[in-house]
């Protein structure tokens, strides 16, 4: 019991404040709460299970600077889907493949993010001091500390949802994505340039911004003239 409250406190502090967890309440302007649990709760179950019984096999198989270009992409593309808005009247036309595929999505991102994340690595790490016989203990006592973490994030991003007026945690949310996405991309290029080749990191980053920046004004647009038709 002693170690799977160290383990859980440990995990739920690292959690704290981490861009995945600002990021599930930025996802709570997408989704709804229950599609984000279940996507959520799967991926830290999958990540905290690779983590503690391969001990950091995943990382050292996959490059950080792919890691990080994926996770950027991803951010990227959630701040473009969010500037663009969501149509009601079609999301209630096709709940079906919506519950279907809210959850896969808030999966992917939730992994792709937190792969390589520290509270990965704090997992790693006791499933490295503790052994084999621990592996059950400090895999549930990692999963629940960063999923209440997490719950935590969800609750005050739906909190803020009934509380504020429309519009303004869409605002936050591509905010939020977009701040992560290009900061994330910097990272990757810098790993790039670092392990890969010689790349010019800033040019290539300004560049990518600039394209973003037109691609969300154009979705900004086109959503506006959608609004007024």
């Amino acid at each position: 019991m002693l170690l799977f409250l160290k383990v859980f406190f440990t995990e739920f502090i690292a959690e704290m404040g981490d861009k995945t967890q600002l990021m599930l309440i930025a996802l709570t302007s997408k989704y709804k709460l229950r599609d984000i649990i279940s996507g959520t709760a799967v991926a830290i179950l999958v990540l905290n299970g690779l983590a503690v019984l391969a001990g950091g096999l995943v990382s050292e198989f996959i490059p950080d600077w792919l890691i990080k270009t994926i996770a950027a992409l991803a951010f990227l593309y959630f701040a473009a889907s969010t500037i663009a808005g969501d149509d009601d009247d079609e999301e209630e036309g096709s709940g079906k493949s919506k519950i279907k595929f809210a959850p896969l999505a808030v999966f992917c991102t939730f992994f792709i993010a937190e792969l390589g994340d520290k509270t990965q690595l704090t997992a790693i790490t006791f499933g490295a001091n503790e052994g084999m016989s621990a592996t059950l203990v400090v895999w549930i006592g990692c999963s629940l500390g960063l999923f209440a973490a997490d719950i935590l994030g969800m609750l005050v991003g739906y909190l803020l949802k009934s509380k504020t007026p429309d519009g303004l945690l869409n605002t936050l949310a591509f905010a939020i994505f977009s701040i992560f996405g290009v900061y994330t991309l910097y990272q990757g290029l810098k790993l790039i340039r670092t392990y890969v080749c010689p790349i010019p990191v800033w040019p290539i980053l300004i560049a990518a911004t600039v394209v973003f920046v037109v691609i969300c004004v154009c979705l900004f647009i086109r959503r506006e003239k959608e609004k007024n038709d």
